[in-house]
């Protein structure tokens, strides 16, 4: 599953350069991540990266991107980033 940045957004931009898949960007009022990029940073990292870096703690689940293991693999893949 995606992560998704909730509305206690404070914009102060500490996930965008942790994200390993380049998914976070600036949206209309807050950030906002990337569901067909982000892959909860597996396989690059054993915890998802915006959310040990977010002060306000709102990278959370998005509810509406549910993928396994070997599915967000295989995004990553796809990506060509590593």
């Amino acid at each position: 599953m995606s992560l998704m940045i909730t509305e206690e957004c404070v914009n102060c931009d500490a996930c965008v350069p942790e994200c390993p898949n380049e998914a976070i960007t600036q949206g209309d009022s807050i950030y906002v991540i990337n569901a067909e990029r982000c892959t909860e940073c597996v396989p690059v990292n054993e915890q998802q990266q915006c959310v040990v870096i977010c002060p306000a703690n709102c990278c959370v689940p998005d509810p509406n991107h549910q993928e396994t293991r070997e599915q967000l693999e295989a995004k990553y893949k796809s990506l060509n980033l590593g």
